[in-house]
């Protein structure tokens, strides 16, 4: 799963002390339980501006992208208790520990995520939210729109950095529940916006965090306002949630629903295909599918790529090569097809391997030894197809590994076998370094 989150923050200016923030907010309240002021539109905006500095008061003077000189600039009078070396996502980050919140520094020094451990006022941008709209109601002309919009979405903003931060450190009820307060905060008048995106992420997280009814509602909600998530992963996921609630039908009509928009999409053929061969003779109705699939786009290389994807799921080699070479003769640039024949081939010969360290029998195991070495070979001439066609630098370097162990099997056999493995293993070499990691 990628959570998609790009935000510009700058420095908390002026942040003030815990102990101040949360006096204004006590001050603000007063104001709002006043009869005299609480239908004042100026009342509900100082009160809201109030809770947000109470956030800020929590997340101290740090902003996400600082690096440490810009902090020591602006945080002189704010003591760091200890600092610790933590591992994130396969790297050592810095984390520094202060009174209300920890900071996470990545190892280039830039500050990349701030988790606040100990709020100034409970619940402060949810109330400020609550806040601002009830400074809308109030606000008859309309005059400050602009503004309170604007401060509404600067909430919506440090919710989903909230998430990330959440989510990265794998704690993804709390993920869900800020992506949803996110989702909430850009629905609430003026801003009145669909934050679709939160909306996913909410179920993402939810779905990881093993609350499968959120999830579900969550993901329910997409499929409303027509946000289906990557390849429609929300058709998979739903499909997933009413299987565990035991709702077979449910889950097969979500599939085939989910198939017809997006007959690529690897959750849902997965799914498809994990129902379908689990009933005798009723793996007919995949390709029953595929060609109702094939007949509403009939150039669509993606279907033929799937359908190569089903023959192989059920053993039908041949078939399944001739599928993924269909989808390279639709579109010659969808290299997808070769993939999907090498990895066949590749796991073919994995099979074949595991069966021979298995086998006592030395004929037998001759046999096995012979038909994995075959399926090795037969891998080869697709991955190198792919390998010129693939543009992506992640997808084209998990090919070239391929390439590369696959070749080192036969170096000795033939000098053509180890040229080509040293040739993808300087790829290999060159390119790992730059690539991002997949998504």
């Amino acid at each position: 799963m990628a959570l998609v989150a790009a935000f510009a923050f700058t420095a908390n200016a002026q942040v003030k002390t815990p102990a101040a923030a949360k006096q204004a907010v006590a001050s603000a309240k007063a104001d709002t339980e006043n009869p005299k002021k609480n239908a004042k539109f100026a009342t509900w905006m100082k009160y809201g501006q109030a809770l947000y500095g109470a956030y800020e008061a929590a997340t101290g003077s740090g902003w996400v992208g600082a690096s440490r000189q810009e902090l020591q600039l602006v945080s002189k009078n704010e003591k760091c208790t200890a600092v610790e070396t933590v591992s994130i996502q396969g790297q050592n980050w810095e984390k520094e520990v202060y009174e209300t919140r920890n900071y996470y520094f990545d190892p280039m020094g830039f500050l990349r995520m701030i988790e606040v451990t100990h709020p100034v006022v409970d619940n402060a941008l949810e109330d400020a939210v609550k806040a601002y709209e009830k400074a809308h109601n109030l606000d008859a002309k309309g005059s400050k729109t602009k503004d309170i919009t604007a401060s509404i979405k600067q909430i919506a903003d440090k919710f989903v950095e909230e998430a990330v931060c959440a989510y990265t450190l794998q704690d993804y009820g709390k993920a869900s529940y800020d992506f949803e307060q996110a989702v909430i905060a850009l629905g609430t008048a003026p801003c009145s916006e669909l934050d679709t995106n939160s909306l996913y992420n909410a179920g993402i997280t939810a779905w990881q965090a093993g609350e499968l009814q959120r999830a579900k509602g969550f993901f329910e909600q997409c499929l409303k306002y027509g946000y289906y998530g990557s390849e429609g992963e929300c058709y998979a996921k739903l499909a997933e949630i009413a299987d565990k609630e035991g709702d077979p039908d449910k889950k097969c009509a979500i599939l085939e629903e989910g198939f017809l928009k997006f007959p690529q999409g690897q959750g849902i053929l997965v799914g498809l295909i994990n129902h379908y061969s689990s009933q005798e003779g009723s793996a007919d109705r995949l390709f029953e599918l595929l060609a109702e699939a094939k007949r509403n786009e009939p150039n669509n290389a993606s279907i033929y790529y799937a359908e190569g994807n089903v023959h192989a799921k059920l053993g039908n080699y041949e078939e399944a090569k001739a599928q993924y070479r269909k989808s390279a003769e639709i579109d010659p640039n969808f290299y997808f097809g070769y993939v999907g024949e090498g990895i066949m081939f590749y796991n073919l010969a994995l099979k074949y391997s595991d069966e021979a360290a298995n086998e006592m029998d030395y004929k037998k195991y001759d046999v096995l030894v012979a038909k994995m070495e075959k399926a090795l070979k037969d891998c080869i001439e697709p991955f190198e197809k792919a390998f010129e066609l693939c543009n992506d630098p992640n997808n084209k370097l998990g090919v070239a590994e391929y390439l590369k162990s696959t070749c080192f099997r036969f170096r000795m056999e033939d000098p053509s076998y180890m040229e080509r493995y040293e040739k993808y293993k300087a790829f290999i070499e060159a390119n790992s370094a730059e690539a991002a990691p997949a998504q």
